[in-house]
Order: structure tokens, then sequence, then C-alpha cells
């Protein structure tokens, strides 16, 4: 089944060059070339991923990703200007999924778009045991539904944030590296200059909250990663 996939970008030759190389790739794709248009069209369809340019006419990229993240959590990857990690990191904080500078080749703008995919249906491999649900202390995260419970409440993340989280769950009390949490939970290999993990750890710890007696849920180990700090009473 195709992949409906809508492309919001002021750049008219840029949309008509994805579309035509992703329909290749077996995904189905709306262009929107207006911020306040492409809003509108974001949370009126069902789309399974939305790829979102920063400068747009109306209604800039981030505006657009917060009426998005009002009503929805589809994955969202962000286009920005290459070399401005502000743009970067400000998308991660607002609700961004993964972003990609310009000029980009498509095929890796196909490649993150598989990766979010893969996070998004993830199940285990063929005859490998894996639990349904990870329980640590009061934070429960449900694989099959994909849902993640603080003390009995929902708490709303972003697919990467799930899978980041779902990581750091599985390893509570190990010390995760940036490099093997970039692998597993954003399906790509680190940079030394990509910050996206660390927004992503600092997103969840924000919405996660502190732990028992206002402790820190997950560590950062200074050069090496983070650490979900496992207790029984956490």
């Amino acid at each position: 089944m195709q992949k409906k996939i809508l492309i919001v970008d002021d750049d008219t030759g840029l949309c008509e060059l994805l579309s035509s190389y992703l329909a290749t790739e077996g995904f189905s794709v709306d262009t929107v070339h207006d911020g306040a248009a492409g809003a509108e069209r974001a949370v009126a369809d069902d789309y399974a991923l939305i790829v979102l340019d920063v400068m747009l006419p109306s209604l800039n990229g981030f505006d657009v990703l917060r009426r998005i993240r009002q009503v929805s959590q589809v994955p969202v990857l962000m286009l920005t200007a290459r070399g401005d990690e502000i743009d970067r990191i400000v998308g991660l904080e607002l609700g961004a999924d993964d972003y990609l500078p310009k000029p980009f080749n498509p095929r890796e703008l196909v490649a993150r778009l598989r990766a979010i995919q893969r996070r998004m249906l993830a199940l285990p491999p063929a005859g490998e045991s894996k639990p349904n649900t990870l329980e640590i202390g009061d934070v429960t995260l449900d694989l099959g539904m994909r849902t993640v419970l603080r003390a009995g409440s929902p708490v709303e993340l972003t697919s990467l944030e799930f899978s980041v989280c779902e990581v750091l769950l599985r390893l509570a009390g190990t010390v995760v590296s940036r490099e093997e949490l970039t692998r597993q939970a954003l399906g790509r290999e680190f940079g030394s200059f990509d910050r996206s993990i660390d927004v992503h750890v600092s997103s969840l710890r924000r919405k996660l909250g502190p732990g028992a007696g206002g402790t820190d849920r997950i560590k950062s180990i200074r050069g090496v990663g983070y650490l979900y700090a496992y207790s029984a009473r956490a």
C-alpha cells in the first residue's frame, strides 16, 4: 500500500522533482506551496508523513508545525537551510521528528523517511521474544499501541521521541552512547555535529517530568550519552 506524503514547500521545482522521485519509491505525494494552506491540508487529510520547509509564505514552517502538533502526532521532517543549526533545534523542540538541510540528495530524503517509517511500524523480528509493554517505575510504554503512560496519564510523544524512550527504557540502568541511541532510535549513523538526539532526549525529559523525589529520570553522562535511572520506586 502506498504511503501518502504531504510536501509543504514554496519551491515548485523542488516539489515536482521530489514528487516524481518519491512516486518511483512507492509514495503517493501531495504538494502545497503556502504555509497557511499547508497547515490546513496537514490536519484535514490522513497523511503518513509530512515534509515541511521552514521558509514559507503566509505562515512559516514553525507556525505550521505548531498547528499540526495541536491536533496530530503525524511524523514531520523539516527542511532547513544548511548550516542554520538554530532552525534545526527549534524545529525539533517544537515536535519535528527529523530534519534535512538544503540542498540535499533525494535519496537521503527517502532514507530519512524510511527510517521514520521503520520506527513507526517496528515489530519484533521473527522468532525474537519481545515484550509488548515496557514498565519502569511509573512509566509504561506500549509497543503495540505506541503509547506512553506516566503514573497512568498519557504522555504525547512524537514518533522519534517514542523510539528514544523505548531504547532508554529497554536499557534502563545502562549508559547508552549517543552513537548507539542515534542508530537504534533514529535509524541512522551519528554525526559529530548532529544535535538532534540531544534535543529529542531534552524534549522527552521535559515531557516525562522528574522521577521520584525530583530526581532526573534521564541522566546525561558527560562525553558518553544518557542513562535512564532505574528504580523500582521511580
